[in-house]
């Protein structure tokens, strides 16, 4: 089953950005594409994830499985961020083991979200 990971483009970070100017979640999502996408992994922009002062931010999810919602992350977390969606999109319910997690998935979590239960 695939993983999505969406990247909120329009986020600013809380911070005020220059006119002309790319805000951090555009220049997140920009450096995640420019990337090789693992496989199982879907790479979405979205417009918002509600975590605006603690952007630039992200989440992980996918069906039947513990979704993530990671921030305070950069361009240069790309690497970092696809080796930890990777990771999620091998585990059978998004629980990745701490250890086997990349840093920045371990120190900037903003939520974990439980599976959404089947409706009869």
């Amino acid at each position: 089953m695939v993983a999505t990971l969406h990247v909120c483009i329009t986020c600013k970070a809380g911070q005020p950005v220059p006119e002309g100017e790319a805000c951090p979640g555009a220049r997140l999502h920009a450096a995640l594409i420019a990337e090789a996408c693992p496989e199982g992994v879907r790479i979405v922009p979205v417009e918002c994830l509600s975590a605006c002062n603690s952007g630039a931010a992200v989440a992980l999810s996918r069906p039947g499985s513990w979704s993530y919602v990671y921030g305070r992350l950069e361009p240069a977390h790309a690497g970092d961020i696809l080796a930890g969606a990777a990771a999620y999109a091998r585990s059978s319910d998004g629980l990745v083991p701490w250890r086997e997690r990349p840093v920045v998935f371990r120190k900037q979590s903003l939520a974990r979200i439980p599976p959404q239960e089947a409706t009869p």
